[in-house]
């Protein structure tokens, strides 16, 4: 398995060799597409992208949570927090690429 980042730089360059749009507009593109899923996740939506999953952001509640190191209990705030779920067409693909 390699140790390799998928980058905005990646992205546009992939659809710079696959499309033969011109880097600059293949950049544009992969900024478009990635700010139009933060924004719709922002305004609570779920975005679901077919065969890859789907983004969704939670409300998770306050609690009390507790130091490992000194065992004191310490309050931990509300928050939203953003949620992937594979699609079983990823699952599959991710579990033959492992065998």
């Amino acid at each position: 398995m390699t140790k390799n980042t998928l980058t905005r730089a990646n992205l546009a360059e992939a659809l710079y060799q696959q499309v033969g749009l011109s880097r600059n507009e293949s950049a544009e593109h992969v900024e478009a597409v990635l700010n139009e899923i933060g924004d719709r996740l922002v305004a609570g939506e779920t975005v679901k992208i077919s065969s890859f999953g789907s983004l969704q952001v939670r409300q998770k509640n306050g609690r009390i949570g507790r130091n490992p190191k000194t065992g004191e209990e310490v309050p931990i705030d509300p928050r939203r927090v953003l949620v992937f779920r594979a699609s079983h067409v990823l699952k599959n693909k991710i579990n033959k690429a492992s065998r």
